[in-house]
């Protein structure tokens, strides 16, 4: 039986609806894109796509994801919230918050959140990226958030000789306790809070103070990217607001919110 295949993954499952309807890749380019062209084709929300090894993985900026092949958990979700687009961050926190808490349990490590959508773990007092959240939605005609594919990648299984070179050291779960690490059982793990947690989101009460509790870059200088315009921004990271926007007050005492962008620590 395959680690991640099928029938593992459906006997396992402890969730309602979210991954019910599974699909399994030994290899494919990305689980996103792919999730992105069957989707029209009536699949239900929750509709989960997992592979083992992704040739064309990327992140935000459409950063390459690299992990060698079953050393980690690269999955694809459908989601269909019918949201106003201001809320589609919301996924984003979820996302983050069920995996953080699925790790922590498999582990005992301490998960921060490095905004917008990182996962990280400290290592000899530095940083270290684990775990990187991609958003991608639909807007329907009526301007409201009708579909979106959230795709994550959480390095489990790679061995330290093995973990890229990137601005924000890399690691895995492996590399931080010194052991292998079930993946099925965090899998599993991480739905079920996923879900539960989206229901909660749907029923009206925001995600936002939870995640908020584990950015690990509020009261420190950062400097911003803004993705729109490209401006940088120096300043101190005072919060985020209830819609994910980090606030950064630079050097001049102005309050930028920013929507979307690339931080790094000064």
């Amino acid at each position: 039986m395959v680690e991640l295949g099928e029938t593992a993954v459906q006997s396992a499952l402890k969730t309602k609806w979210l991954g019910r309807a599974y699909r399994y890749f030994a290899e494919t380019a990305s689980t996103n894109d792919l999730l992105k062209e069957q989707s029209a084709a009536a699949l239900p929300a929750g509709a989960l796509f997992l592979t083992d090894f992704q040739s064309r993985g990327r992140g935000r900026l459409n950063r390459r994801w690299l992990a060698p092949a079953g050393s980690s958990l690269l999955l694809s979700i459908l989601f269909r919230p019918n949201w106003p687009p201001a809320q589609a961050q919301w996924l984003t926190m979820l996302t983050s918050l069920a995996a953080a808490e699925a790790v922590e349990a498999a582990t005992g490590l301490t998960v921060g959140v490095k905004w917008p959508n990182d996962l990280v773990i400290q290592q000899a007092g530095v940083w270290h990226k684990f775990s990187g959240l991609l958003l991608e939605g639909e807007m329907g005609e009526d301007g409201r958030l009708h579909q979106a594919v959230m795709g994550i990648g959480v390095n489990v299984n790679i061995s330290p000789t093995a973990l890229p070179d990137a601005v924000t050291p890399a690691t895995s779960l492996l590399a931080a306790v010194g052991r292998p690490v079930d993946r099925l059982a965090l899998l599993v793990d991480f739905l079920q809070r996923l879900e539960t947690g989206y229901e909660t989101a749907v029923s009206g009460q925001s995600p936002h103070p939870a995640w908020k509790k584990r950015q690990m870059m509020l009261g420190q200088r950062v400097q911003v990217t803004q993705l729109d315009t490209e401006q940088r921004i120096v300043g101190l990271a005072e919060d985020t607001d209830d819609w994910g926007r980090l606030l950064v007050r630079d050097e001049a005492g102005r309050l930028h919110a920013v929507a979307a962008g690339d931080v790094t620590l000064r």
